[in-house]
């Protein structure tokens, strides 16, 4: 409903949508009106005082659509029409059904996103997990938006590291152990390689040959790789989530000498002990290493060639990259680096960053007593915990149990990250995130099943909403529901799923709040509160589905 103000407002001032989407405020007070719009903006170039701004807009201002408009001291005061606020905003839900809050402004443009990219042959890391759970939800709001989305789960599948386990292998390795638990034995062999200093040039003569295509050393890589995959596909089988592409560092190994060579051309690469560098010095970007001094190739080396690589192939007009904070230096230089190459669509490359995960200690969550923490047992332990607490409340077949068991335990997952800003540090704590009344996951769920056994109970079917009157805490409610597009929008821009998870939950409170003060079946105006009931039901169910969460209909 803001955009009723805003169209009132252009016709009244010199100020553009944008100006005034940015101006407009919700009152602390409800009693000061629906939005607010102060005037001090227009002072200057109206040489007069706010207030005279605002009493001279309040004569000029269409009634229509609002029950008043007042000038209140510097600031113009919209009051809302129920009737109309109410008709309205439940017709488009309802109507627009899974596309409301959506957008096409993406139509025709395609947006590739590097996400999750665990490494093979180790754990899949707490770390990794939030890359996946955010990276994940962008692409979800991407789509929502009109893009073509490709998600891309870009493994680290080579470099020094597997020169490391393959000598580690040939000496400490047990063919029955590494098809057994490939993740755990590889994990062994390369603590094992790493306290042991005489192993270090041996590894790293085994990776210049695995890079020039040892037979033998590419054999042993391969169903290295291809054993953590599996390991790796049973984690995304059991949080739904799939990729467009599974590609690796691998894949730029004979894509990288071109890199090098424009790199050379542009008089950009340099010399330094031997190895080859972009000083980036005078950006502030301090030193990109392309190659070292044996020839071996870098990490920022594959990242130019896989951006260049990608815009190509996908004709991406965004390049995302969902990686850890700890990144931003290497970012800002493969970015630096494209620019100086001349490419001009570096400028739509993205590092969408994060922070980490913390124990409720407030201690890095990475380790338990000195132990690697693996995804399947964290997994494991959240399922068990939410089918402790669906017991406490109904007793289901195995089947149901398992299906409400891991939903409830993704829902807590994704909604326990995605409700902080991304780039600040997340408590990661189970119990809490599967609270059943707290700001969590399954609140949300339990709301949205509530709506839906409502208008189950009352037999409802869709009709054309008809609003006697409407109580504050039915405008409350709609009011909200009404601000949905704009929060995508926002979240949008700011690559930002926490602005939708914190909606979801004040959306769910607004809904709880109706729900214990009116009287829904049996109710004078039931068809309206019914109506009002799914309208919310679905604009939360678009909410959640944005975040990755998928909603259930019973709990």
């Amino acid at each position: 409903m803001k955009d009723i103000v805003i169209k009132e407002l252009e016709k009244v001032t010199h100020l553009k949508k944008q100006e005034l989407e940015n101006l407009i405020e919700i009152p602390p007070n409800p009693e000061l009106g629906d939005f607010a719009f102060p005037c001090f903006v227009l002072s200057k170039k109206e040489k007069k005082s706010p207030v005279e701004i605002a009493s001279n807009l309040a004569s000029k201002i269409s009634k229509k659509g609002f029950e008043s408009v007042k000038a209140t001291g510097p600031y113009l005061n919209f009051f809302l029409s129920r009737k109309e606020l109410a008709s309205s905003v439940i017709s488009e839900i309802l109507k627009n059904g899974d596309k409301y809050g959506s957008s096409i402004i993406g139509k025709g443009k395609t947006i590739v996103i590097d996400m999750s990219s665990p490494n093979i042959a180790k754990p899949f890391g707490i770390g990794h997990l939030r890359s996946t759970i955010i990276g994940n939800s962008i692409s979800e709001i991407g789509k929502f938006y009109g893009y073509k989305v490709v998600k891309i789960n870009y493994l680290g599948d080579w470099g020094t590291q597997f020169g490391k386990l393959i000598v580690g292998f040939k000496k400490f390795g047990n063919k029955d152990k590494l098809k057994k638990d490939p993740i755990k034995h590889l994990l062994d062999i390369y603590v094992k390689v790493n306290s042991n200093e005489d192993l270090e040039d041996e590894s790293r003569e085994a990776f210049k040959e695995l890079e020039s295509g040892n037979k033998k050393h590419l054999k042993l890589w391969k169903e290295f790789k291809d054993l953590s995959l599996k390991k790796f596909n049973e984690i995304y089988r059991l949080l739904n989530i799939t990729f467009d592409v599974i590609s690796g560092e691998s894949l730029y190994n004979d894509k990288m000498s071109p890199v090098i060579s424009e790199l050379e051309k542009k008089g950009l690469l340099e010399e330094s002990e031997g190895a080859k560098i972009v000083n980036l010095d005078k950006y502030g970007l301090g030193v990109a290493l392309i190659e070292k001094s044996d020839g071996a190739s870098l990490y920022t080396t594959r990242d130019l060639a896989a951006a260049i690589h990608r815009h190509k192939k996908y004709k991406a007009d965004y390049l995302l990259y969902e990686v850890g904070s700890e990144q931003k230096l290497h970012f800002k230089q493969v970015f630096k680096i494209l620019e100086l190459l001349g490419h001009k669509w570096a400028s739509n490359m993205h590092h969408i960053d994060h922070g980490l995960y913390l124990g409720d200690d407030g201690k890095k969550f990475a380790t338990r007593k000195g132990k690697t923490i693996f995804m399947e047992s964290v997994l494991d332990e959240t399922r068990d915990l939410a089918k402790s607490e669906i017991y406490k409340r109904e007793k289901l077949s195995s089947f149901e149990l398992e299906k409400r068991a891991n939903r409830i335990a993704i829902a807590a997952i994704f909604y326990g990250d995605l409700k902080n800003y991304r780039s600040n540090d997340a408590v990661f704590d189970i119990k809490k995130f599967l609270d059943f009344e707290g700001n969590t996951g399954p609140y949300l769920l339990y709301t949205y099943a509530r709506a839906k056994s409502i208008l189950r109970k009352a037999k409802y079917k869709k009709k054309k909403v008809s609003v006697e009157s409407l109580t504050d805490t039915e405008k409350n409610l709609i009011i909200e529901l009404s601000s949905f597009p704009s929060v995508v929008k926002e979240a949008y821009e700011k690559y930002a799923p926490n602005l939708i998870a914190n909606y979801s939950y004040s959306l769910a409170q607004k809904f709880n709040e109706f729900y214990h003060k009116e009287k829904v079946i049996g109710s004078d105006s039931e068809s309206f509160k019914l109506s009002l009931t799914d309208a919310f039901s679905q604009t939360l169910k678009n909410s959640l589905s944005l975040l990755g969460i998928s909603v259930l209909e019973k709990m």
